[in-house]
């Protein structure tokens, strides 16, 4: 039960959003209740035994490129309350066919110096930006619309970051190295690469695992939400879990409610508190691909054809950037390809914690169709299997999750859409509708901080950063 009869905030969605708007909200003194459905804090960022006692998985995300970005995440004592990072030595591996992989080092230039005759496209694309990437993170995860804190270095990113990754890849890239690596960057926007602000995807992970790395949090991806609770209940604010809300009339009297949930919930929480005009355009929000989730239990390491991808924890399988391209494009079109591209965590080699001695886990998914129940796992092993032959055979366990299985264990992942919502130009300023404040509702009690606001997808809170200052503004105005 609720400590107060009265709170001056009450968060429903204990993710890591709705976790950062209560801490924001509690450092500014106010008092903070959060409610979880689920039995513990987390969202899309929990762990658990998915397939064996002592196989620990990270259910939904497992590596984090934009947690030591964050402008608000990375000034949190989180280490205080029993997060540690794990940094690889590499950020990314990419494996091609002719047995070698493409890694990205947190040095450009040694980068750089694997990609051939796009070597110096690459470091003139990607030095200016890690040479400034803290000030330019600020500005790529800030609110919309606001004005920039560093606008040149906004505008030069702007320059190529706006066009699709198609034309990217084409006036930069001679040779297949730094396209396949362009490619799987990119392939995190879950679009076709034909699409505006695509490259902007691709450049800004690029950047950031030169930059910052490409972390995963030691004994799961779990210790981060417990890490913010914890951190939250030190500031005075209290957290409820197994609390499931299917009306505000079930909620605790607060001044405001803030809300880590997507359109579609909201709507049917609060609709009759919202007015019909809004509600019509929350459930006119679209939303983007599913996806296809497979965990692993294993015997051993996976025996990659290219040693060097044992430096990374995450690998991107998928070959070729047109391979990668035409299975995203063929996931658009509402297809499911035959060589999907794979985002893919082998933890355990930097993280020995997760499972028991000599064994690994193994984490993966592929984009499919919204709400798409067609069993991928024949494919993913497949395509995983051709640049790790041996691979089957080192599986002790598999756990798989369909579009609506992922649904059903999270609500705010609505046909297996993973990111909130579909992220494309129609949509990547306007979520989730047009407004001047887009946490806001016509209702001035009622705010919005779930991934389905700017700045959009990735455990960086900042979704719950500007929804909570939203609401302190509001506090002072009114």
């Amino acid at each position: 039960m609720p400590a107060r009869a009265k709170y001056d905030a009450v968060v429903v969605g204990g993710g890591p959003n709705g976790l950062s708007a209560a801490i924001v909200l509690a450092q500014a003194g106010r008092s903070v209740l959060v409610l979880e459905a689920a039995a513990t804090v987390g969202g899309g960022v929990r762990s658990g035994e998915l397939t064996r006692p002592g196989f620990l998985h990270d259910i939904c995300s497992a590596i984090h490129p934009l947690s030591l970005s964050s402008p608000f995440l990375r000034h949190l004592p989180l280490t205080e309350y029993g997060l540690e990072w794990v940094m690889p030595p590499a950020a990314l591996a990419h494996p091609l066919d002719d047995g070698t992989a493409v890694v990205v080092e947190r040095s450009v230039a040694a980068t750089s110096a694997t990609l051939g005759r796009d070597a110096r496209s690459y470091r003139s694309l990607m030095q200016p930006m890690v040479d400034h990437w803290l000030e330019l993170a600020e500005d790529l995860l800030g609110p919309f619309p606001f004005l920039p804190r560093h606008p040149i270095q906004l505008a030069l990113f702007g320059l190529n970051g706006v066009w699709p990754a198609d034309w990217l890849e084409r006036v930069r890239f001679k040779e297949g190295r730094a396209a396949a690596v362009f490619g799987g960057m990119a392939a995190h926007s879950m679009l076709p690469f034909s699409e505006p602000l695509t490259a902007a995807i691709g450049m800004t992970l690029a950047a950031s695992a030169h930059a910052v790395g490409w972390p995963l949090a030691r004994g799961g991806s779990q210790r981060i939400v417990n890490a913010l609770a914890a951190h939250l209940c030190a500031l005075g604010g209290e957290v409820i879990t197994g609390q499931t809300v299917t009306s505000m009339d079930e909620l605790p009297l607060a001044r405001h409610y803030l809300f880590d949930l997507t359109p579609r919930q909201l709507v049917r929480i609060a609709g009759d508190r919202l007015p019909a005009g809004y509600r019509r355009k929350l459930a006119g929000y679209r939303y983007g691909a599913g996806v296809f989730k497979m965990d692993w239990a294993l015997d051993g390491p996976i025996p990659w054809k290219a040693a060097e991808v044992a430096r990374s924890a995450t690998v991107h399988v998928g070959g070729t950037y047109p391979e990668v391209r035409a299975g995203e494009a063929a996931v658009a079109r509402g297809e499911h390809p035959e060589r999907p591209f794979i985002l893919l965590a082998q933890s355990t080699l930097f993280d020995a914690t997760r499972a028991p001695k000599g064994g690994h886990t193994v984490w993966a998914y592929c984009h499919v169709p919204n709400g798409s129940t067609v069993d991928m796992s024949g494919r993913i092993e497949a395509q995983i299997e051709r640049f790790a032959p041996g691979f089957r055979d080192r599986i002790l366990a598999r756990s798989v999750r369909n579009a609506p299985a992922m649904e059903a264990y999270n609500p705010n992942y609505v046909g297996g859409d993973i990111n909130g919502g579909i992220q494309d130009w129609r949509q990547f300023w306007t979520r989730p509708v047009a407004r001047i404040v887009p946490y806001s509702t016509p209702n001035p009690a009622i705010f919005i901080c779930s991934s389905s606001t700017p700045p959009g997808g990735g455990v960086h809170g900042m979704c719950g950063f500007h929804a909570a200052q939203a609401v302190l503004r509001a506090s002072r105005a009114g």
